[in-house]
């Protein structure tokens, strides 16, 4: 067997056996209604505050998603310095470089247009 064909395999194994997981507990977990003071929000013994007019700017999120993304890009990284060095050896040195190249410039021009769109400015 080849081993993608052991991979779809495991694949959808594990996709079945999640859905079946799912629906086993589903059947076999508890049914009580919910009542509304399990609903209310329970913050140290005090009662609990419902604001709907709370807003978080968009800056937040928008901050820790490019730290995921260029932490990512970093992870990305690693493993690619680690065998840089056999790839030399084998002969793919300029293949892999060009390709962690492409990958680094895609980032960059990424960076580029999130300065240029002003999006890391906080006012």
């Amino acid at each position: 067997m080849s081993p993608l064909v052991i991979i779809l395999a495991l694949g959808v194994f594990v996709a079945i056996f999640g859905i079946a997981l799912v629906y086993v507990s589903s059947l076999l977990g508890p049914r009580q209604p919910q009542s509304q003071m399990k609903l209310t929000p329970y913050e140290c013994g005090l009662e609990g505050e419902r604001r709907e007019d709370t807003k978080i700017s968009v800056n937040f999120y928008l901050t820790a998603i490019l730290f995921i993304l260029f932490d990512i890009e970093i992870i990305f990284m690693y493993p690619w310095a680690v065998a840089f060095g056999d790839y030399l050896s084998a002969g793919n040195g300029v293949y892999i470089f060009a390709v962690m190249a492409v990958f680094l410039a895609i980032f960059i021009f990424g960076l580029i247009w999130e300065i240029k769109s002003k999006a890391l400015e906080w006012e």
